[in-house]
């Protein structure tokens, strides 16, 4: 079931309406809000229902055996960790795993069984995660299961986050359900997501990113460039629309997520495009993974190896293939590298220079999030060096009947989607701000013209949310 359809809008105008209706009652709407994100779920396959049941009951059974446990409370996070990756290396990595021992091993053929990947595994497996190590480390409190099945399950951010900590989620489950919500605020985020994903990033990927990327070798170099920045907006847009639309909907239901992303295409340095990308994945990996591995408390080169596997392993997170792999690794390397000239640099002061030269920062950083893109999007290796191998050829004019019929109105949409990423900072706040401030009945016929208009322009259908696959 995807955001943008009619199909959501009835199923969450029941979902609403029952919160409505139940919200009094706090035991009897998180049953129904189980429910109802069950059905939300088990819209793709019913089958995947019983894998985030088994994940719920069996988190929930591991976070109370740790707080109980006299001893061995180690031995059971461990074990509830394998448990949780094992299931996700299964369904997710199983059939890489094998490709790639049988390339290994030309003379072995182990054998490779289709396996159905259930949507947003990689999402709720990371909460489960959290929640069982954040139990542990005393951060958070055995909750009842249906708390811990309405944290795993919650609808909005349920297939594509952002990836909420059980610190954040529980406590506001339990307070009493206000019916006073920000739905100025919540209008605002919906109608801001769904422009960016069903206008921007699927008329950027129907009329730029698809066609270059499934044909590389017959693309012109200027179609490339302009596929590779494309691609660039348009997961951008794809993924923090689903972010917009997701924190909207839980604000409606009275939930307040955390931000995930903050116009990442300003950084100045990749340490700050993941301050300010997936902003929720990015805390994760910190938390759970690099600060584990050392951190930086070690010796410097210490600290370059935890940064390079943190993100090589958040590359494998995202996908099942040496692509993704390889994507993480740049991000490593580059933030190794960034790493690496701060301490040669010690704590000096800005110079003038430095200053000066912002812009190639900046310049800089943007380039190398985009080169890594196309070994993201790409679907391997040989597609994204026949792309990046286009971008350098010169071939600027190949008499070939060109991939893209008309490159202005991209590249107009790809400068309008960097320009506002410099807006001012308090330029959306004082947005919602105003939104809030007009009457709900007016909210309401706004954002029913803002839909239409919507509509109008987007095309017919919707594409998946990319993150839909991890």
């Amino acid at each position: 079931m995807l955001f943008p359809t009619f199909t959501f809008a009835i199923f969450f105008f029941v979902v609403y309406a029952g919160h409505v209706l139940l919200r009094a009652n706090p035991e009897a709407w998180k049953i129904g809000m189980v429910i109802a994100s069950f059905v939300f779920y088990g819209w793709w396959d019913w089958r995947f229902c019983a894998l985030i049941a088994a994940s719920i009951v069996g988190n929930a059974a591991a976070a109370n055996l740790v707080r109980r446990a006299k001893t061995g409370r180690s031995l059971v996070v461990g074990a509830a960790v394998a448990v949780n990756l094992a299931v996700l290396a299964i369904f997710k990595y199983y059939g890489f795993f094998v490709e790639s021992l049988n390339g290994l091993l030309p003379d072995r053929d182990l054998p490779l069984i289709e396996i159905l990947l259930p949507v947003g595994i990689s999402f709720f497996t990371f909460q489960a995660l959290s929640y069982v190590i954040d139990v542990h480390r005393g951060d958070v409190e055995p909750a009842p299961i249906t708390d811990v099945a309405v944290y795993l399950s919650f609808f909005p951010q349920l297939v594509a986050g952002p990836i909420v900590r059980a610190s954040e989620f529980l406590p506001q489950l339990r307070q009493p359900l206000s019916d006073r919500v920000p739905a100025g605020e919540a209008v605002w985020l919906i109608g801001r997501g769904l422009f960016k994903k069903v206008v921007v990033a699927t008329y950027l990927a129907e009329s730029v990113v698809d066609p270059v990327f499934d044909s590389p070798d017959a693309a012109s170099s200027g179609e490339s460039i302009l596929a590779m920045y494309a691609y660039a907006i348009q997961i951008y847009a794809d993924f923090s629309g689903y972010t917009d639309i997701a924190i909207g909907v839980a604000l409606l239901l009275g939930f307040r997520f955390p931000q995930n992303f903050d116009n990442p295409y300003r950084s100045f340095s990749i340490q700050d495009f993941w301050r300010r990308w997936h902003m929720t994945l990015s805390r994760w990996l910190r938390d759970y993974l690099y600060i584990p591995l050392g951190g930086n408390r070690g010796s410097s080169f210490a600290t370059y190896r935890n940064l390079f596997l943190t993100m090589l392993l958040g590359g494998l997170w995202h996908g099942a293939s040496w692509t993704f792999v390889a994507w993480g690794a740049i991000h490593g390397l580059a933030l190794a590298v960034e790493r690496l000239w701060r301490d040669l640099r010690g704590r000096s002061r800005p110079t003038r220079l430095t200053t000066a030269l912002t812009p190639v920062r900046w310049f800089a950083t943007f380039h190398v999030v985009c080169v890594a893109w196309i070994l993201f999007r790409a679907e391997s290796f040989e597609l994204a060096w026949s792309l990046m191998g286009r971008l350098v050829a010169g071939d600027w004019n190949t008499g070939r009947t060109p991939l893209v019929d008309n490159a202005v109105l991209p590249m107009l949409v790809i400068f309008g989607a960097l320009l506002v990423q410099f807006r001012p900072d308090d330029l959306a706040d004082r947005t919602r701000a105003l939104v809030n401030r007009v009457a709900p009945s007016i909210q309401g016929v706004a954002f029913g013209a803002w839909v239409s208009l919507v509509a109008a322009l987007g095309p017919e259908g919707v594409a998946p949310f990319i993150y839909f696959q991890f």
